[in-house]
């Protein structure tokens, strides 16, 4: 995960110019997907956030004497990338029983962060993170059409957003873990992940 500071550092590498740097940001983020497509990876939008994270961790190491197109170091970071989910899956088929998952504790206290988190947010980033990590599959496509209608904005700028929410509700889920439980009891959430659906929770509270 990465936080939205180094989101917004990312795309000033890529172009001063606010807009310039959404649109380069969109035309990568389209070509890696359609890169780990080709390579038959059927998480081609999970290798590519994968990508642009660790790009966006590393911004402030690279971006001060890096010399050429940045583009060109987006394809690189997805190469090896791609090469540890290759890795990842031969270790799959490898191991005799898949590792244990998390006890039903630790995700109840993960959907709990979620849900104190969630309220943090000002109404309508929450309706729109809610809204845009609520469909599946086709209906994800259409959704998220109909959230740019909504807004009056192209997609790219929806995506921009929702890159930049979900990096705020990472940071604090992040921090709500780290806290003593004694103060995470403290935390008063509306419940709202019970009602949004596996992929929401899948996405926004991952590892």
């Amino acid at each position: 995960m990465f936080e939205k500071e180094s989101f917004d550092a990312m795309l000033r590498w890529l172009d001063p110019d606010c807009e310039r740097a959404a649109e380069k940001y969109e035309v990568i983020r389209s070509k890696l997907i359609r890169m780990f497509a080709r390579k038959g990876c059927w998480m081609a939008e999970e290798l590519t956030d994968i990508t642009m994270t660790r790009v966006a961790n590393k911004v402030h190491e690279i971006a001060p004497t890096y010399i050429g197109n940045p583009a060109l170091y987006f394809y690189g970071v997805a190469q090896n990338v791609y090469r540890e989910w290759l890795k990842w899956l031969d270790d799959q088929r490898k191991a005799q029983s898949p590792p244990p998952p998390d006890t039903p504790e630790v995700n109840e206290l993960r959907l709990l962060c979620l849900d104190g988190c969630l309220e943090k947010l000002d109404p309508d980033s929450r309706e729109f993170i809610i809204e845009y990590y609520r469909a599946d599959k086709r209906a994800k496509i259409d959704c998220r059409k109909a959230l740019a209608d909504r807004f009056g904005v192209a997609l790219n700028a929806i995506r921009m957003r929702a890159h930049r929410t979900k990096a705020t509700l990472h940071q604090c889920i992040k921090g709500c873990l780290a806290q003593p439980e004694t103060m995470r009891h403290g935390i008063e959430g509306a419940a709202r992940s019970a009602d949004l659906g596996d992929n929401f929770r899948k996405i926004v509270i991952s590892k």
